[in-house]
């Protein structure tokens, strides 16, 4: 017999909560098969069995808050005899309790209530002669079997003499609709919890401020169009678009390393690697996993790497160390239609660069109006390190590069 025990959570993470259990008292388990979710600020993991036998017992409910090191559940030897359920007994032991306390003809009455349907069951004749004629059953004795109405029972009820119809009382007038049956109060995730912390701790302390621009969208999807079979036949992943706004941030955070550093306390601390974050959107929140090193990678390893931390994100199995560290973040709201937005700045980092949905506009191209596929992009960032001049030359070499690809290959 060994106890289950939430593991290291990570640095600076001491507790979670008890998402789900994978598996129920009395399961047969085997060795490493997951056994229950654990859902931190950070992540959500699966804690595995470290051997093989029975689940005999579950300490921590789901969404019991869990301590590093605390017992989440006992997993006995095979063929072991599971813990009786403390709530389900507590319900058994309630129901008997209430049993006893009602006499012997409360009970009988109960019993009776139970087998005697409240609305009997009605022949297609009967129901005829009641829907035509508007009757209420409610009233009606039934001389059938088990109080069913007869076709006799219903011609007798609609022949009878009718009495004077009671006085109809004025309709009280109609007060506001309650809304206590139409809220429903989720308790937040503890992901949820922190990004709302982190948002709001990055409003108050950054001096943060949005710069736009534009970009013709033109060029990169003519070269995408030409080269993606050949692209994805030789590499085995899709050429995206984000590789591209990689390489271009990276390019445009070596021109301007003030956007690629951080605030510490006094301190400014240039850094000189790119650890890219690209948010992704999952169903508990929204994460921002890191492509590490992006600046050595090709267009394939990036559109690889991306891939595979998006799929890890949407299925819960991301770990701390793929969300610690990056330097800059990209976020595109495009793949959901946004067309303009504010994006927040991911603290520590300075600043942010936000994609938007692609849409054919009018443009003038050398004197000439022209429909072009044009996207905005956003630049929101920390004033208290970036000047407005760093920021808006900033998002204006990354719109060179991406309206002139050829910049990125010979990086110019």
């Amino acid at each position: 017999m060994s106890d289950i025990i939430v593991p290291s959570l990570g640095e600076s993470v001491s507790e979670a909560t008890v998402a789900r259990w994978l598996k129920k008292v009395g399961d047969a388990i085997a060795m490493d098969e997951p056994l229950v979710e654990l859902e931190t600020d950070k992540v959500t993991l699966e804690v595995n069995a470290q051997a093989a036998g029975t689940l005999t017992e579950i300490k921590a409910d789901t969404g019991a808050t869990v301590a590093v090191g605390a017992v989440l559940g006992v997993l006995g030897a095979a063929g072991a005899k599971a813990a009786a359920a403390p709530a389900a007994a507590k319900k058994e032991e309630t129901k008997e309790q209430k049993n006893s306390a009602a006499g012997p003809e409360q009970v009988q009455t109960k019993a009776q209530a139970a087998k005697t349907p409240s609305d009997p069951f009605l022949s297609p004749a009967v129901r005829k002669i009641v829907d035509d004629n508007s009757l209420d059953t409610a009233g009606i004795g039934g001389t059938g079997k088990d109080g069913r109405l007869t076709k006799g029972d219903v011609l007798e009820a609609l022949n009878a003499p009718k009495s004077a119809p009671a006085a109809k009382a004025p309709a009280a007038p109609a007060g506001p609709r309650s809304k206590g049956d139409r809220e429903e109060r989720v308790k937040m995730t503890r992901l949820r919890q922190r990004i709302a912390e982190r948002l709001k701790e990055a409003q108050n302390t950054a001096a943060m401020l949005t710069t736009f621009n534009e970009v013709d969208m033109s060029h990169i999807m003519a070269l995408r169009n030409q080269y993606k079979d050949s692209f994805e036949k030789k590499h085995g992943v899709k050429l995206g678009f984000m590789s591209f706004f990689v390489k271009a941030a990276i390019q445009a955070l070596k021109d301007f390393p003030a956007v690629n550093a951080e605030i510490d306390g006094s301190d400014i601390v240039y850094k000189n690697y790119y650890d890219i974050g690209v948010a992704v959107s999952t169903p508990t929140g929204l994460v921002v996993p890191v492509v590490r090193d992006a600046d050595v990678k090709g267009f394939a390893g990036i559109e690889k790497e991306i891939g595979d931390l998006g799929l890890r994100a949407r299925d819960g199995k991301l770990g701390i160390e793929d969300m610690t560290g990056g330097t800059f973040t990209i976020t595109n709201g495009g793949v959901f239609g946004s067309l303009l937005s504010t994006p927040i700045i991911n603290p520590p980092q300075s600043a942010i660069l936000g994609m938007h949905a692609t849409k054919e506009r009018a443009v003038v191209v050398n004197g000439q109006v022209v429909a072009r596929p044009m996207m905005y992009l956003a630049l929101s960032y920390d004033h208290r390190i970036i000047d407005g001049k760093e920021a808006v030359s900033f998002l204006v070499r990354i719109k060179d590069a991406i309206e002139d690809p050829q910049r990125l290959l010979l990086d110019v």
